[in-house]
C-alpha cells in the first residue's frame, strides 16, 4: 500500500491539498537535483572529491548563459551539479535566479537552489495558474555533453522563490539520459532541509505546490543538505 503522501504525487492531485506533515529529515521525493555554486569549477570539484572520494565529471557548458557545470550522481533520479562561470564566456550575463549573477564572489562552495521534477511541465503550469502562483515557462532548455550528445529539458520558475528556498522545476526529454544514470556513482543524498525564521508559513506554500521538503526553525532561510560517500560525507548549506 502507498502512502497518502506518495499517492498524492503520483497521480497529479490539485495544488492547495489538505494540510499534512512530512517525516522529518526526508529526501524530498520530487528533487532533480541540487545546485553547489563556485567562483571556479575545479575547486568546487575538488571540494567535493575531498569529502566523499567521488570525483564529479564535466557536463558542458550553458552558452549565452555564462556557466559550466560538473554532475555527481545522488542515487536514482537525484543528481548534484557544480555550477561556476564559464571564463570563455566573459560577455554572458548568468540567467537564472539572482544567486546564479553572484557565482563569482563564491570562494568557497555553497549550496545555490534546487530543481523539482513535477511531471508534466504544461498539466503542473496550468495546476500553478489556477491555484494563483505566478511564474515563467515551461521554457525549453539544451546541452552538449562532452561526447557531443545533447541533453533536452523545459523548466519552470516561479516569480517568488523566496529568495532560492522554492526550487525550480524541471522535466527532461524523454530521449534525454538522466544524469543521475550516467554521471560517477558512489555518493547518495542522505538528508535535505530548508530552514526558514517563519517554517509554518514556509510549508504552506510547500504544502500548495506537493512539495514533501522538511522545514526547519532558522535564524535565517537556508538550505541544507548531507552527501554521503565512500570516503566520507559532506554537509553543505546556502
Amino acid at each position: 500500500m502507498i502512502s497518502r503522501r506518495v499517492f498524492l504525487l503520483l497521480t497529479g492531485s490539485a495544488l492547495l491539498a489538505p494540510s499534512f506533515s512530512w517525516a522529518a529529515n526526508e529526501v524530498p521525493v520530487v528533487l532533480d537535483h541540487i545546485l553547489l555554486g563556485c567562483n571556479d569549477l575545479q575547486r568546487g570539484i575538488a571540494f567535493v572529491e575531498e569529502h566523499t572520494g567521488v570525483r564529479a565529471i564535466f557536463g558542458g557548458v550553458h552558452p549565452g548563459r555564462g556557466t559550466q557545470n560538473a554532475l555527481l550522481s545522488l542515487g536514482e533520479r537525484h543528481y548534484l551539479e557544480i555550477i561556476a562561470p564559464d571564463p570563455k564566456q566573459n560577455q554572458a550575463k548568468s540567467s537564472g535566479p539572482p544567486q546564479f549573477a553572484r557565482l563569482k564572489d563564491f570562494a568557497e562552495p555553497r549550496l545555490i537552489g534546487w530543481a523539482a521534477h513535477p511531471g508534466d511541465l504544461q498539466a503542473f503550469a496550468e495546476k500553478l495558474r489556477a491555484a494563483g502562483f505566478a511564474f515563467t515557462g515551461p521554457t525549453p532548455g539544451s546541452r552538449a555533453r562532452p561526447d557531443g550528445r545533447m541533453l533536452h529539458w523545459k523548466t519552470l520558475n516561479l516569480a517568488d522563490d523566496h529568495h532560492g528556498m522554492l526550487p525550480f522545476f524541471i522535466e527532461w526529454n524523454s530521449a534525454s539520459v538522466h544524469p543521475s544514470t550516467d554521471a560517477p556513482q558512489g555518493c547518495r543524498i542522505e538528508t535535505f532541509a530548508i530552514a526558514a525564521p517563519d517554517p509554518a508559513a514556509l510549508r504552506k506554500i510547500l504544502q500548495q505546490l506537493l512539495l514533501d521538503a522538511t522545514v526547519e526553525q532558522g535564524d535565517r532561510s537556508q538550505l541544507r543538505t548531507r552527501i554521503t560517500g565512500p570516503h566520507g560525507s559532506l554537509e553543505i548549506s546556502s
